[in-house]
């Protein structure tokens, strides 16, 4: 290939004056090249192609067949698209479980457990960075080495613990064992760690103490790692299955993962899976709808400091 040169006419003193404009045409054919093609393809779009059907074509099939009727869920001729849209399976899932008591017991538990997890994990963090704790190198191999304990392990002393202290049944029975985040205060540790010294020596100048430090520099500045922290927390809480199972006897204490436990007595029943489904959306689509309104701060938590 060979380079072509464009002359465009350019107003000068006397009259119009070639101004030469090179183009590297080889670079085009390089970019359209069949084996970048190919690379491009393998590589970028079959990934995102695969994604989508292993993570979004169950997710919509899900959401499609709540609104079907039995009929056309159980057929040998199944359509993606439902043909005569129904809110039957949400009714009779109302019916089944006392929806407003479990759904407002959820709220409760994730508000309230995530709200106390993120205000530690930040407190916690900021006295790992910017004071001088004895023993802060161990504390935070403590922090890693229960970022590998699976949380099964404490369930028993847990159940114990809880139970002695009169939890059973309780919603702050179900919040008080997890309220330690390790993970939540190993990426905000980091994170401070990360931020400008100078920030924090022009603050001590002005004669600010370790609250208004954190408050008003650390907590302003971090909101992405923050956000990151917290949105993880919120759906580790929403979708808290085994814990408020085990410790929950009253259909009344119940929250929304639980109370849908109950449908598990349809599950063998001919035409019961629109239920099941409606039941499952009902538990997914408020943690989508918090996704997407955090997304972009979990981008940018997770990103920050990776470049200087």
């Amino acid at each position: 290939m060979t380079d072509r040169t464009v002359v465009s006419p350019v107003p000068g003193a006397g009259g119009l004056a070639p101004r030469p404009r090179r183009r590297r045409t080889s670079d085009l054919a390089k970019a359209f090249a069949p084996r970048n093609v190919a690379d491009t393809i393998l590589a970028g779009y079959l990934p995102i192609l695969i994604a989508l059907v292993i993570i979004v074509l169950p997710l919509a099939w899900m959401i499609l067949s709540s609104f079907k009727p039995p009929g056309e869920i159980v057929t040998l001729s199944p359509t993606l698209l439902p043909q005569d849209p129904t809110l039957d399976n949400y009714s009779a899932v109302a019916a089944r479980v006392p929806l407003l008591t479990v759904l407002g017991n959820s709220v409760v538990v994730t508000v309230v457990g995530a709200g106390i997890k993120v205000l530690l994990a930040v407190t916690t963090a900021y006295a790992l960075v910017f004071i001088r704790v004895p023993g802060a190198n161990l504390i935070f191999l403590g922090i890693l080495v229960a970022l590998m304990v699976p949380p099964e392990v404490s369930m028993l002393p847990n159940y114990l613990t809880v139970t002695a202290l009169g939890g059973r049944n309780t919603l702050w029975g179900i919040i008080l064992p997890g309220l330690g985040t390790a993970f939540g205060t190993f990426l905000l540790r980091q994170h401070f760690k990360a931020l400008p010294k100078e920030l924090f020596e022009a603050a001590e100048l002005d004669g600010a103490g370790h609250g208004r430090k954190l408050f008003q520099i650390a907590v302003p500045v971090s909101v992405p790692a923050i956000a990151t922290v917290a949105l993880v927390t919120i759906v580790n809480e929403w979708n808290n299955f085994l814990w408020p199972l085990i410790i929950i006897d009253s259909p009344d204490k119940m929250t929304l993962p639980v109370g849908l436990n109950l449908l598990q007595s349809i599950e063998s029943q001919t035409g019961s899976y629109g239920i099941l489904m409606a039941g499952a959306v009902m538990v997914t689509v408020p943690v989508l709808i918090i996704f997407a309104a955090l997304q972009r701060y979990v981008v940018a938590g997770l990103t920050q400091g990776a470049v200087k």
